[in-house]
């Protein structure tokens, strides 16, 4: 699935990935391809995307995840990014 990742100041991912582990609001929130559509607020936390061997973590705090319909795209709108 197609995953973008941006803050305020930068795009920081754009590519594709496997999965994607996301720190909602209320909890972690786990992403898979053919997702249903979804919406969901960021809390503070590890984001993780993999991509088959390879996983990148990032540090996200506030904004949104966005599962568009057709569950292959995935973009995440955090208020900061910091790569870790």
């Amino acid at each position: 699935m197609h995953v973008t990742v941006v803050s305020p100041v930068q795009a920081v991912f754009d590519g594709v990935a496997d999965a994607v582990v996301a720190p909602a609001y209320d909890g972690l929130v786990g992403i898979l391809p053919r997702h249903a559509a979804f919406l969901t607020l960021l809390g503070t936390g590890k984001l993780t995307l993999r991509q088959g061997a390879t996983t990148t973590r990032l540090q996200v705090s506030g904004g949104f995840l966005q599962v568009v319909q057709g569950g292959d795209t995935v973009r995440i709108v955090a208020d900061r990014v910091d790569q870790s």
